[in-house]
Order: structure tokens, then C-alpha cells, then sequence
């Protein structure tokens, strides 16, 4: 087995934010649905060739609390935009870039062993292939996704125990990545937001801003350090899954935990 690169940055972030939510007696966030947006359909399915097609459920707007304990604030998604009901799977990866880097074989499993890079490089190609713009989501959009409505540490709720029913973790993936989708979806229809493998966000880690904001993109620039998010097949105990935990690594890293799903902007 290949090399698991360290959790080094990120994870003074997520102890901190634990234990700041649980001296505070905080619940992750608050979320406020907008109307239904004209037009746009609930679900696209992308034809990816090759009989190999992606799902994406479009994400409304709204304001939500992203953030624990004193990294709290109040961002706002002005703009409906489309999430991968599942995790970029190693079929719908090779059907795009020809290849399959995994260490855990599945056409169905995520990928895994892929960069920021990969990742970027992927939905550049996808949005070549399609003709729309294909990206990876910012962090504030996969947290708001993530809780889809909940203001709870997990989008299950506050009760950790519950975890090994929407996440394969160190608890139950013996020691692998699974075919995606076979947990419960949160409650907008996104499986594995929890678990399987840390997803890439598009932002640069950074420092949180203070107070509220619209649509933020994390910092314009950044040294070497990109956001991902979810938690893994690897990870044990029940932090690297919150809904507000962040951790960050170099782009060109790769690792049998690092995987990604993609977002779309509306046509």
C-alpha cells in the first residue's frame, strides 16, 4: 500500500473547532432555504461517453452558519448552483481522463490518489466535453451542501454514533474505499458528504473573514496549501466529519484518501 501522506495542517483547525463547540453548546449552523429557482430542474445527468454518465441535484440559495464556535459567521450562496449526488466515481474518472490512478479498484468506488490538480484538471476537461463550466466547489458551497438545512454537527444530527450510517470511516471500511452511494444520502439527496474520501474544494486555506459574506471564494492567493473536506475511510474517532471541519494539503499531493465530486454552474 502506498504511502499515506500525513495530517499535518487542518487538524489543530477541526480539535480547536470541537472543542469550542462543545464548551459553547453550538450547533453547527443555520441554514435558510430561498424560493425554488424558475426554470432550473431538480436533476442533471451528464453524458460522460462511453455509456458513463454523473448526477448532479441542484442546491437552492440561502444563508447558513458555516463554521463552529468563535470561526462562526453567517455566509450566504446568492445563487443556485449543481452538486454530484456522489463522489467522482473511477469509472466517470477514466471515462474522462483515459486513466485510473486508484489503489482501491471499483468502477464504482471513488476515486482515490488524485491531486488538486487531477481534480481541476478533470472538471476542466468535463466542461470542455459538455460545453458547461464544471469546477470543483468552494468551500463555503460544500459546507452549505453538506448540512443540507441542518444547523447540527453532522447533517445527521449531533449524535456521532450515528456516523457508520452515512460514512464509511476507520470504523467500518475495513481499510478501503467503497462503491459510492451506499450509505444514507443527506436530507438533499447527497450520499458520502460524510466519509469514503476527503474531497477538494477550490479554495486556498486561509483564515475565515469575521464577519458576514456573500458567495466567498476563501483567499485570491495562497502558498501551498488547498481545502478538503469530509473525512475518510481512514480517519477514525468522529471530528474529521463534522460538517465544519477543514483540513488542507498541497495541491500536487496524492493519496489513497484523497478523492473529490463536482459542482456545476447553471447554464
Amino acid at each position: 500500500m502506498p504511502t499515506r501522506t500525513p495530517k499535518v495542517r487542518g487538524l489543530i483547525v477541526c480539535a480547536a473547532l470541537a472543542f469550542l463547540c462543545a464548551a459553547a453548546g453550538c450547533s453547527g449552523s443555520g441554514s435558510e432555504s430561498a424560493a425554488p429557482t424558475a426554470a432550473a430542474p431538480a436533476e442533471l445527468t451528464l453524458d460522460l461517453g462511453g455509456g458513463v454518465t454523473m448526477k448532479l441535484v441542484l442546491i437552492r440559495p440561502g444563508k447558513f452558519m458555516m463554521g463552529e464556535g468563535e470561526y462562526r459567521h453567517e455566509v450566504t450562496i446568492s445563487k443556485p448552483f449543481y452538486m454530484g449526488v456522489t463522489e467522482v466515481t473511477q469509472a466517470q474518472y477514466e471515462a474522462v481522463m483515459g486513466k485510473n490512478p486508484s489503489y482501491y479498484k471499483g468502477a464504482t468506488n471513488p476515486v482515490d490518489q488524485v491531486s488538486w490538480d487531477d481534480a481541476t484538471e478533470f472538471c476542466k476537461k468535463l466542461s470542455e466535453k459538455i460545453r458547461q463550466a464544471v469546477r470543483l466547489p468552494t468551500e463555503a458551497e460544500w459546507e452549505y451542501a453538506c448540512r443540507a438545512g441542518t444547523q447540527t454537527a453532522f447533517s445527521f444530527g449531533d449524535d456521532p454514533s450515528a456516523l457508520g450510517d452515512y460514512a464509511w470511516w476507520d470504523g467500518n471500511s475495513g481499510a478501503t474505499t467503497h462503491p459510492v452511494g451506499q450509505k444514507r444520502p443527506n436530507a438533499w439527496g447527497l450520499y458520502d458528504m460524510h466519509g469514503n474520501v476527503w474531497e477538494w474544494c477550490a479554495d486556498w486555506f486561509g483564515e475565515y473573514p469575521k464577519g458576514p459574506v456573500t458567495d466567498p471564494s476563501g483567499p485570491a492567493t495562497g502558498s501551498d496549501i488547498r481545502v478538503v473536506r469530509g473525512g475518510s475511510w481512514y480517519d477514525v474517532g468522529s471530528v474529521s466529519f463534522r460538517c465544519a471541519c477543514r483540513f488542507s494539503y498541497d495541491p500536487p499531493d496524492r493519496s489513497v484518501s484523497y478523492g473529490f465530486r463536482c459542482a456545476m454552474t447553471l447554464p
